[in-house]
């Protein structure tokens, strides 16, 4: 008999495909070379190619190997997926789908299951066979057993086309490793890397969802970043685009001349305000898709975390929609259910399939349970961004310092919340684009009080429960706004001001991660109490962070232009408390005028509902962290230590 003319896909392979179930589609659906076997002639090498059109009239592979003539693809009965095996086909070959839709038109499409794609401004898949060895083992077998909550998490999010620009994966895996390394962050997280044509929009416009970008590298050349990113104790967070994909018409859209991937109503299918399709959550394919896409990275590539973009556009049937424009859903409400069941299945599915794994919610509404697990009624996500302490916190960072005391539960208010989901913090790249400003330049006055305020911000930030996210270019003070045409401009890092900001996030992020009492019960009412919420008058913030087990870091934070001497903060334990940081020393470019000589002395005292008090000084815009040290001596949470 004659070799298998879909070599060796049946039916049968696809039927979880069609209930929903399969979330390894990327094995069946796509280019794969496969050896068959022929009675008359033995082994057989070439490449499978399979495509669902279930709606097209007929299917040709038109490919570099058929100089672009096109071979007839036939019909795997039962499954509307198109199959034809090409002997002799290997790696390398460039491909497209030519598909005649029911409406007689013929369409060329690139393989929604390509894994390698051409570079922009062409577009043909391409077959690609990985054969990475990853030298991770360590990284994956700790990540197993990580509690990502109760663990420190310091976020650098990455634009990688422009972070240096023309840099490829291979050289940014040794200088992105060594600069992450250096300024001491956990993970990093990664702008959408997927397969897109059109630069500014930043890879949120997804025209090749199983393709790393081929501007940078091949897909070995990610998975050697990624690799290099773990073995130097880098997690490796990725934008993940399930909420809309964008119009080109050699993609997804429309893809066999009916609605197939998308809903075939406007006011169900469409986001006018990006010019994109919406998926059709309800249908088992694009679930089957949708979900292998998510596993695939986290697989494939060894991805950490993924963060999902835009999910209030999921989750609301009226999003950025006016009255009539929306279909409301069968019990007459407004949220999304077949958004809301497949952000559940695809959270779940990723956590009990891959040990450490971490699902991320840019969410910015107050829709209940994003984090809490699906079983208990919850979303299933294991963070969510808190886009509310940051646009509060950013309005009071505009303020002049006269005016802040009037605006003082903006920077308070994020705790009254705090508990209801599990947070990050983030200053992300939304925030430094479209006439937003830098974040240096969000702050009024002149060099000095503009650096001096930032550091104290960022120390609130680091100080304060949740992980923490910022965007690059931010840890330095970049004056321009991100533009993803020009690299960041690493010029001015050596200068004043900016060179002592990027030195405070690394001593920031080096106490971070030493000190459990910042991080480990970021979820716990009891790793937090404020010192003194109400100062408003002296725009000045104190709490104490706590680890559970007797360590105790206190915070002051002063976002007024003067010093406060002799400033009182109840604490919960008399002894030596070290200053383990001061916002406002001259190794930050500040004043190195009103420290504590390296530590102070709380005493037993009742104040303000505390067991001990001691007096310090706060430095003007500038920040102060004690860590309880009982005996006084140096311990190993330190920064100089």
């Amino acid at each position: 008999m004659a070799h298998d003319p879909h070599g060796g896909l049946t039916g049968w392979d696809l039927e979880g495909f069609h209930s929903g179930g399969d979330t390894e589609l990327w094995r069946r659906l796509g280019a794969h070379q496969v050896t068959l076997h022929d009675d008359e002639r033995g082994e057989i090498s070439g490449t499978r190619f399979a495509v669902w059109a279930p709606n097209a009239q007929a299917v040709r592979l038109n490919a570099d190997f058929n100089w672009w003539t096109g071979d007839t693809m036939t019909l795997i009965p039962g499954s509307g997926v198109w199959g034809l095996f090409v002997e002799g086909v290997g790696d390398g070959a460039l491909y497209k789908y030519n598909i005649l839709g029911a409406d007689g038109v013929w369409r060329e499409k690139v393989d929604p299951m390509a894994t390698f794609a051409e570079q922009a401004p062409a577009n043909s898949s391409i077959v690609y066979t990985s054969q990475f060895v990853w030298g991770d083992d360590e990284w994956m077998t700790q990540r197993a057993q990580t509690r990502p909550h109760e663990s420190p998490m310091s976020i650098y999010e990455v634009h990688l086309g422009s972070w240096r620009k023309g840099k490829t994966y291979l050289e940014l895996a040794e200088e992105l490793v060594e600069y992450v390394k250096w300024q001491g962050f956990t993970h990093v997280e990664l702008m959408p890397v997927t397969e897109h044509p059109f630069e500014p929009s930043w890879g949120y416009q997804v025209t090749n969802y199983f393709a790393p970008q081929s501007r940078l590298g091949r897909p070995d050349e990610f998975r050697h970043l990624v690799d290099a990113l773990h073995q130097a104790g880098i997690g490796v967070i990725l934008d993940w685009v399930p909420g809309h994909f964008p119009k080109d018409e050699w993609a997804l859209g429309r893809f066999d001349g009916s609605a197939l991937y998308e809903h075939a109503d406007p006011r169900q299918g469409e986001h006018k305000d990006w010019g994109t399709y919406i998926f059709n959550y309800g249908r088992n394919e694009v679930k089957s898709f949708l979900v292998s896409n998510a596993l695939y990275w986290v697989s494939e590539f060894h991805i950490d975390a993924l963060r999902v973009d835009a999910v209030a556009s999921m989750l609301y049937l009226d999003y950025s929609r006016n009255e009539g424009e929306w279909v409301p859903n069968q019990y007459g409400g407004n949220e999304n259910l077949e958004a809301i069941d497949f952000l559940r299945y695809v959270n779940k599915h990723l956590y009990e399939r891959v040990p450490g794994v971490c699902m991320i919610a840019e969410e910015s509404t107050s829709f209940g349970g994003v984090t809490k697990p699906v079983d208990a009624g919850g979303l299933g996500f294991g963070f969510k961004w808190n886009m509310g302490w940051m646009n509060d916190s950013l309005r009071y960072l505009a303020l002049e310092p006269i005016y802040r005391q009037y605006h003082h539960h903006e920077m308070t208010f994020a705790m009254v919340y705090q508990y209801s989901e599990n947070f990050v913090l983030p200053i992300s790249h939304d925030e430094v684009v479209h006439g937003k400003g830098s974040m240096i330049n969000k702050v009024p006055q002149d060099s000095w009080r503009q650096f001096a305020t930032l550091r104290a911000f960022y120390s609130f930030m680091w100080g304060f429960p949740g992980k923490q996210l910022l965007f690059m270019g931010c840890e330095f003070g970049q004056r321009t706004e991100f533009n993803e045409a020009t690299s960041l401009e690493w010029w001015v890092s050596d200068l004043w001001g900016h060179h002592g900001l990027q030195r405070l996030i690394k001593d920031l992020n080096e106490l971070y991660v030493a000190n459990p009492a910042l991080w480990k019960l970021d979820s716990d009412p009891a790793g937090f109490r404020w010192i003194n919420a109400d100062d408003a008058g002296g725009n000045t913030f104190s709490w104490v962070r706590s680890d559970g087990e007797g360590e105790h870091v206190a915070v002051a934070v002063n976002f007024s232009s003067e010093p406060w001497h002799q400033y009182k903060l109840g604490l919960p334990k008399a002894g030596v408390w070290k200053e383990v940081l001061n916002s406002d020393a001259g190794v930050y470019d500040g004043t190195d005028s009103h420290g504590n000589l390296g530590q102070v002395e709380a005493h037993d005292e009742q104040y303000n509902g505390w067991d001990a008090a001691a007096t310090v000084n706060v430095p003007p815009l500038g920040a102060v962290f004690f860590r309880y040290d009982g005996d006084g001596e140096a311990g190993e949470g330190d920064v100089d230590a």
